[in-house]
C-alpha cells in the first residue's frame, strides 16, 4: 500500500523525472546484467536438475552446469524444443503463437507420457478477497522502505520500457507509468498481493508474443481471470518448458556490444556501464544496491566532467582570446580562474584578454562572482578584460553581482 500510494503521488506531482537520474550508460549495464541473471535463474530447471536454494543466482546456475549427474535428458530436450519452436515461429510470422504452441506441446507431452520431472505444480484458483484488514500498526516502520522500493523497484520496468519505446519510436511517459503501477500496488494491497512492478521477462515475453499496444495487458488480465477455474490444468506443465520460454524471451536483452560502443564513445560513461553491469551480477539478488551504485557513479562522472570548463585560448598580438564552454558553477569557477591567471603569469606581455562566453550552457551565482573577481583583479594588474557573448540567461545574474556596473567604470566591458 505504501509503495502504491508513493508511486501515485510521484506520478500525480509530475515528479517522474527522477527516473532520468538513471543515465543511459547505467541502464545499459543494468539491463544486460539483469537479463543474464534471469537466464541464469532458469538454468537448473532447464537442465532438469536441482540446485541448493541457499546459493545465489549465478552460483546456482554454475552448480547446475557442473553437476551433469543431476541432468535429466527429457528436460534438456524440452527446453531446446521450446526455444527452437519460439524462434522458428517468430521467423515464419510475428503472429504465429510460438509461445502458445510450445506450452501446449509441453503440456500434452507431460499428460500423455506421465512425465515425472519438475513441473509447475499446483496453481491456486479462485478470486482473492478484498480486505482493508492490514497491519496498520506497522505503517510508520514501512514508510521509508516503501518509498525506497517505490523508486528503486521502478528501475527494472524503466530499463525495458525506455529501450522498447526507443526501438518503436514511441513516447514513454514516466509520470503515467508511476500512476499505473501505483494503482496496481494499491489493488495488490487490498487483495493480499505483494508489491508489483514491471518485469524484464514478462515484458520481453509479451513482446515476443507479438504485442504492440497496452491492449495486450488488458487481454492478458481478462484471459487469466477466465482461466482461473481451470488453472489446475497447467500444474502438469514441465518447468523445463517454462524455462525455455523465459530464456527465448530474454537472451536478446544481453547486449555487450552496446557497452563496448559506449566505451569507444566515452570511456567515463563506459566505466559507469561496466561498473553497473558487474555490480548487478555481484550484488544479486540485491539489485537495488547496484542501481544506487550506478546512479552514484553517473552523478560522480557528471560532476567530474563539469569540474573543469573547456578553455580554448589563442594569442593575437598582445591580446589573448579565450573561448569558454561547459558550465560555470561553484565547482568549476575556481578552475577557470586558475587556468586564466596561470596563462597570464606565463606571458607578462599580455595586456588585453577577451573572454567569449557563448559556449557556456549555464552560469550560477558562484561563477558570476568569479567573473566579477577576475575583472577586478585584471583591472588592478592593468589588464583590459573584456567579456563578450554572454548568454541571455546569465545577463540578469551578472547584473545582480555588479559585474555589468563594474564593467562601465573599469577597462573591462561587456558587450
Amino acid at each position: 500500500l505504501v509503495v502504491g500510494v508513493a508511486r501515485l503521488l510521484v506520478g500525480m506531482l509530475k515528479a517522474g523525472w527522477v527516473v532520468y537520474l538513471m543515465s543511459h550508460s547505467m541502464m545499459t549495464g543494468f539491463l544486460s546484467a539483469a537479463a543474464i541473471l534471469i537466464v541464469s535463474s532458469q538454468v537448473p530447471a532447464a537442465l532438469g536438475g536441482v540446485a541448493p536454494l541457499q546459493l545465489g543466482v549465478l552460483p546456482r546456475a554454475w552448480h547446475g552446469l557442473t553437476h551433469p549427474e543431476n541432468w535429466e535428458m527429457a528436460s534438456i530436450v524440452m527446453t531446446l524444443i521450446t526455444i527452437g519452436t519460439i524462434v522458428m515461429a517468430a521467423r515464419i510470422h510475428p503472429l504465429v503463437p510460438g509461445v502458445l504452441i510450445a506450452s501446449l506441446t509441453g503440456l500434452g507431452f507431460s499428460l500423455v507420457t506421465g512425465y515425472t520431472g519438475p513441473t509447475v505444480g499446483e496453481i491456486p484458483s479462485g478470486f482473492p478477497i478484498l480486505s482493508m484488514d492490514l497491519p496498520w500498526d506497522m505503517l510508520p516502520a514501512l514508510i521509508v522502505p516503501g518509498l525506497v522500493i517505490s523508486v528503486i523497484g521502478f528501475a527494472e520496468g524503466v530499463s525495458i520500457s525506455r529501450v522498447l519505446a526507443s526501438e518503436d519510436r514511441q513516447h514513454w511517459n514516466a509520470d503515467r507509468e508511476f500512476i499505473s503501477k501505483g494503482m496496481a500496488n494499491v489493488v495488490a494491497a487490498v487483495t493480499g498481493g505483494l508489491p508489483v512492478g514491471g518485469s524484464l521477462s514478462r515484458t520481453s515475453l509479451n513482446r515476443l508474443a507479438g504485442a504492440q499496444s497496452r491492449w495486450s495487458g488488458l487481454v492478458t488480465g481478462v484471459a487469466v481471470i477466465a482461466f482461473l477455474p481451470i488453472a489446475h490444468m497447467l500444474s502438469a506443465l514441465p518447468r523445463a518448458v517454462l524455462s525455455g520460454i523465459i530464456i527465448a524471451a530474454i537472451w536478446k536483452l544481453v547486449r555487450p556490444q552496446d557497452m563496448i560502443r559506449i566505451v569507444k564513445t566515452s570511456v567515463p560513461q563506459g566505466i559507469v556501464a561496466f561498473v553497473t553491469f558487474l555490480g548487478t551480477l555481484v550484488m544479486a539478488p540485491h539489485i537495488d544496491r547496484a542501481i544506487l551504485l550506478g546512479v552514484a557513479m553517473s552523478a560522480a562522472v557528471h560532476l567530474w566532467r563539469e569540474l573543469t570548463p573547456t578553455v580554448v585560448s589563442s594569442r593575437e598580438g598582445d591580446q589573448l582570446i579565450v573561448d569558454l564552454s561547459g558550465v560555470l558553477w561553484f565547482g568549476s569557477a575556481a578552475a577557470l580562474e586558475d587556468q586564466l591567471f596561470e596563462q597570464l603569469a606565463e606571458d607578462p606581455d599580455l595586456n588585453k584578454v577577451v573572454l567569449r562566453c557563448s559556449g557556456l550552457g549555464r552560469i550560477d551565482f558562484s561563477g558570476a562572482n568569479v567573473l566579477h573577481e577576475m575583472v577586478d583583479h585584471a583591472g588592478r594588474a592593468n589588464i583590459e578584460l573584456t567579456i563578450e557573448d554572454v548568454p541571455d540567461h546569465a545577463l540578469r545574474l551578472l547584473s545582480a553581482v555588479g559585474l555589468l556596473t563594474l564593467s562601465e567604470t573599469k577597462p573591462a566591458q561587456h558587450r
